[in-house]
């Protein structure tokens, strides 16, 4: 393993003890719906766990909660989000 790895290894290793932190306190409750609460894994431990960014988080959470919350208006959000990503990539 380089050490490009081994660091990307650590770091996700870090993101999942955190996860486990957070779930322990912050997924007792969910503020304004039931949307998240009912799902096997939270959206945002996910998004942790895999040290996801800002713009990658967002299509995470609104395509898991499309069914529960806002139908088609949140896979429009995700896409909107998977656009910009789309952009910045195609920048590099």
């Amino acid at each position: 393993m380089n050490e490009d790895e081994q660091a990307r290894t650590e770091s996700l290793m870090h993101q999942t003890k955190l996860a486990k932190k957070i779930r322990s306190r912050a997924n007792g409750e969910q503020v304004g719906g039931e949307h998240y609460k009912l799902k096997s894994i939270q959206p945002w431990d996910y998004i942790v766990g895999n040290n996801l960014g800002y713009l990658e988080g967002n299509v995470v959470k609104y395509v898991s909660r499309w069914k529960d919350k806002n139908g088609v208006q949140d896979l429009q959000k995700a896409l909107h989000y998977l656009q910009k990503l789309i952009e910045i990539a195609e920048q590099k």
